[in-house]
């Protein structure tokens, strides 16, 4: 049986992960392979709580810039794109037999329960994995410093944030033919070198409360697995 390197986890989803080969939207067989990871993960022991994006439906910030809208309107749009984001994740994740509970910055009692940082505690205590969604509630901020707060709020061991490349690099792999990831680097080598790894806020938040970032690819199968059982995966970033 794998040893679980972690007892509690904050997994950092972004909602492009979410769209596998499609340009919008969910891919149902990605969101499914997810589920069952996670599944897999809890069943080592771990409380795992996951902050979900919404970049798959609509991007606040893109749509602030490239059409004009109002840059708060905009965002606010973008956290109701992670509500929905996080709802499909839930509706999967019960299907494999996962208790889960969404929980929200922006209230809407009919969908999901509103963020109380000791309720959300309790139910990772009972084995449920907390799903937050709508952000920090507040528009400027992104769910990249969402997970670095909601990660230092439940005492997370670390994040690991899901990505679609193997870790950080020096140029952009998407745009630049590069080299291998770094295996570790340092918050202020992120910051200084422009990494864009995630944004600054969050960085400096983890930083300050020393919350190590694991960027791993999600699209390599059981990768989630494979990074909470402590083998080298992606990049590590730590002081």
């Amino acid at each position: 049986m794998t040893k679980p390197k972690y007892k509690r986890i904050l997994l950092k989803v972004s909602g492009e992960a979410l769209q596998g080969k499609h340009h919008f939207g969910i891919d149902p067989d990605v969101i499914k392979r997810i589920a069952g990871e996670i599944k897999e993960v809890q069943s080592l022991g771990i409380e795992i709580a996951i902050v979900i994006g919404g970049g798959n439906i609509f991007r606040g910030l893109n749509a602030s810039i490239s059409e004009g809208m109002d840059r708060a309107q905009a965002d606010y749009i973008g956290m109701l794109a992670t509500v929905m984001n996080g709802l499909a994740l839930q509706d999967s994740l019960e299907r494999v037999g996962v208790k889960t509970r969404v929980v929200t910055a922006i209230e809407m009692r009919q969908l999901a329960e509103p963020y109380i940082r000791r309720r959300a505690l309790r139910h990772l205590e009972k084995g449920r994995v907390v799903i937050f969604v709508a952000g920090t509630g507040n528009p400027y901020f992104t769910t990249d410093t969402t997970a670095a707060l909601r990660a230092t709020e439940i005492g997370a061991e670390v994040i690991l944030k899901a990505t679609k490349v193997d870790g950080v690099f020096a140029k952009d792999p998407a745009k630049f033919k590069v080299g291998k990831a770094f295996k570790t680097i340092s918050y202020m080598e992120v910051l200084k070198k422009d990494l864009r790894v995630m944004d600054a806020t969050a960085i400096s938040l983890c930083r300050e409360n020393k919350m190590p970032i694991i960027i791993f690819n999600l699209n390599v199968e059981r990768n989630i697995v494979n990074v909470v059982s402590g083998k080298n995966i992606g990049t590590l970033v730590t002081e």
